[in-house]
């Protein structure tokens, strides 16, 4: 039989301790090894426990989280799932610790809710645990320069084509890398993201401070134009539909699809029926196998698709489930995906002319 999963819970709240240790301690497959009240006490556990992932607050005294993940994730990376609060301060906060290397995070139970858990939350605890014990964690480098490679001009004048990007877990870095080499006048990018609602506002306003095309939040009606990349809000689907000669965002319903609002499915589905093959297809790190299916009616529509390889993504879910359906065209590594795209569109330009 295969060892459990070993947690350390790392959070000041005697609460949300007791809170993580009944949902977590009650799956056969999951062990909690500790729960302490801050990192200060936590490190001596990590050293003889030796945890296959943590979770961690973000606001205890004596050491932030923050801190305590930015030494971790340079001098022995774990796998971290971050307990954070849906708000705007954290969100920022949550942000941040993706950006220093935690895998994932959930929100924190309510003080009310510990003799009342949702199935739900329960559910999304223990998949990201799950999820986190099986994902690839790299040592994190002191340097956080910003990136210098950027692609040459596209040319882009009118949107000639579209490219859509779905990601989940590890997506929120991963789009970072892609953005961060895009030109200017790139064509215009929709990009769905799994993130709940408060967190999309902050995380498009992140990408638009690293990014040389403008990033914003998509709002309904917009037109889609070259140098602008429109992220779907947490709590919206986006889709791209026609108006005429121009490309639009459309933001339409709530309803969950594959478990998600908004959802990479919705996303791709749109982009094969209005754009086919004038859109490229990019399926970035992310569990599960939202936006697979879909993304092989955009192949099949004449688009190019491309899903990030297994070795660069923290988690081979949705781009593994594209590839074993034949979805993805190309596997290729997630530095390489902004050249891809480059490659492609100057292939179409040339056959369009």
């Amino acid at each position: 039989m295969n060892e459990p999963i070993k947690v350390l819970i790392i959070d000041d709240s005697a609460v949300v301790r007791q809170v993580l240790t009944k949902i977590l301690g009650n799956q056969p497959d999951i062990k909690v090894v500790a729960a302490c009240i801050d990192p200060l006490y936590a490190r001596e556990k990590i050293k003889a426990l030796k945890p296959d992932v943590i979770t961690l607050d973000i606001e205890m005294p004596r050491m932030d989280g923050l801190t305590f993940l930015d030494k971790l994730m340079r001098l022995h990376p774990l796998p971290v799932v971050m307990i954070s609060t849906l708000t705007d301060t954290g969100a920022d906060a949550t942000l941040k610790a993706l950006e220093l290397g935690a895998i994932d995070f959930v929100s924190k139970p309510k003080s009310d809710t510990r003799n009342r858990l949702s199935d739900d939350y329960a559910e999304e605890v223990i998949a990201k645990v799950r999820t986190a014990a099986k994902s690839r964690v790299k040592a994190r480098q002191i340097s956080d320069t910003v990136q210098t490679s950027v692609l040459a001009s596209m040319g882009f004048k009118t949107t000639e084509s579209i490219v859509a990007i779905g990601a989940s877990t590890g997506g929120t870095e991963a789009i970072k890398e892609v953005l961060m080499q895009m030109p200017a006048d790139a064509p215009g990018m929709v990009i769905t993201q799994h993130i709940p609602g408060p967190f999309s506002g902050p995380f498009a306003e992140r990408m638009n401070r690293c990014s040389r095309v403008s990033v914003a939040l998509a709002k309904h009606g917009q037109q889609i134009l070259p140098g602008h990349a429109y992220i779907a809000p947490g709590d919206q689907h986006l889709e791209v539909r026609r108006d005429g000669t121009r490309f639009i965002c459309h933001l339409g319903s709530r309803e969950p699809v594959n478990r998600h609002c908004p959802s990479v499915e919705v996303l791709f589905d749109s982009v094969a029926k209005h754009a086919g093959q004038n859109a490229i297809g990019v399926m970035l790190t992310g569990m599960g196998k939202d936006g697979a299916e879909a993304m092989l009616r955009l192949r099949q529509t004449g688009a190019r698709t491309i899903a990030q390889d297994e070795a660069s993504s923290v988690v081979w879910g949705m781009p593994g489930e594209a590839v074993r359906l034949g979805a993805a065209e190309l596997q290729t590594p997630l530095q390489q995906i902004p050249k891809t795209i480059f490659t492609l569109l100057r292939q179409r330009k040339r056959l369009a002319s």
